[in-house]
């Protein structure tokens, strides 16, 4: 099993706000964070899942968790959200961690379901990340930003083409801000996750339980394994802490050497039949009404 070895200040006095904090991987990232001393603030778009999740996030360390309402791919939204969370006291870190997918023939994606997807993960961190380095260089702060982005954005993958296009943006988007935005001290890096199975997402991802493609299974990983949330936890306090300064810029991959070792991409789907695809679809459309109807009633 992984050990923890950060002690338990390693991010006091730090303020870190993680996008799509209310569930999955966001949730288990702001877990780790308060406990290494972080004030954490979380947004989303379902209140009563954001008010469960903060509530849980607060044992985890000395100082409470807060929550915002905020459709980050709206960025009058987002300016809100940062004027408020500002009042509270300046962030000094941002998780790009709020995203959208699911697993379907590019043929089929409407337009609707293209902008579902590239609004949340391209516009929606574009637009928090510009909220943060623009406060930020105002105020002459440094401050981190880490974005989860996938190991497709050195590859492209099929069937998950609007995710592809979008974290590729970002990718772009760390290296290019590492160098604009150095000069104030701010840094920007992202984590390329491999498998790291969590409801929401897997139900999209993989949503027929006989069929598993090579990003999904844990047999074309060289460390025969699924990843550890405790270890993705502890890169990412690695990255917003202050034990790394002088790296910026950087993607880094953990999948135990998935990417490395042949295809890790969706590309083996092309092998389902429409009788296949039609199953993954109705799979899909009911994930996603639970999902709604979670929204609604928050």
């Amino acid at each position: 099993m992984s050990k923890d070895i950060f002690c338990e200040g390693a991010l006091a006095g730090k303020s870190v706000l993680v996008t799509g904090g209310g569930g999955g991987l966001g949730l288990e990232i702001s877990k780790a964070l308060a406990a290494k001393g972080a004030k954490v603030h979380i947004c989303g778009r379902r209140p009563a899942v954001l008010e469960v999740a903060a509530e849980a996030i607060g044992p985890c360390g000395p100082v409470p968790a807060s929550h915002h309402v905020c459709d980050v791919r709206d960025a009058d939204q987002v300016e809100a959200m940062m004027d408020a969370i500002w009042s509270e006291g300046a962030l000094t870190g941002l998780v790009n961690n709020a995203a959208a997918n699911f697993i379907t023939p590019t043929k089929d994606l409407s337009p609707r379901g293209f902008r579902a997807i590239t609004s949340t993960v391209m516009d929606g961190s574009f637009h928090a990340t510009l909220a943060a380095g623009k406060r930020w260089i105002a105020g002459g702060q440094k401050g981190s930003v880490v974005s989860n982005l996938v190991t497709w954005v050195w590859t492209g993958s099929a069937y998950v083409v609007p995710s592809a296009m979008a974290k590729t943006a970002l990718h772009a988007m760390t290296m290019s801000l590492a160098v604009e935005w150095g000069r104030y001290g701010i840094r920007l890096n992202a984590t390329a996750p491999g498998p790291f199975p969590t409801e929401g997402a897997w139900e999209k991802l993989n949503p027929l339980p006989d069929v598993n493609s090579s990003a999904t299974g844990s047999e074309t990983i060289p460390l025969g394994r699924y990843g550890r949330m405790e270890e993705l936890q502890n890169l990412i306090v690695f990255l917003l802490s202050d034990a790394c300064e002088f790296l910026t810029g950087q993607t880094i991959a953990i999948d135990g050497g998935q990417h490395l070792a042949g295809p890790a991409t969706f590309a083996d789907l092309g092998r389902l039949t429409d009788e296949q695809w039609r199953a993954a679809r109705e799979a899909i459309r009911r994930a996603s009404d639970r999902d709604k109807a979670q929204r609604a009633g928050g």
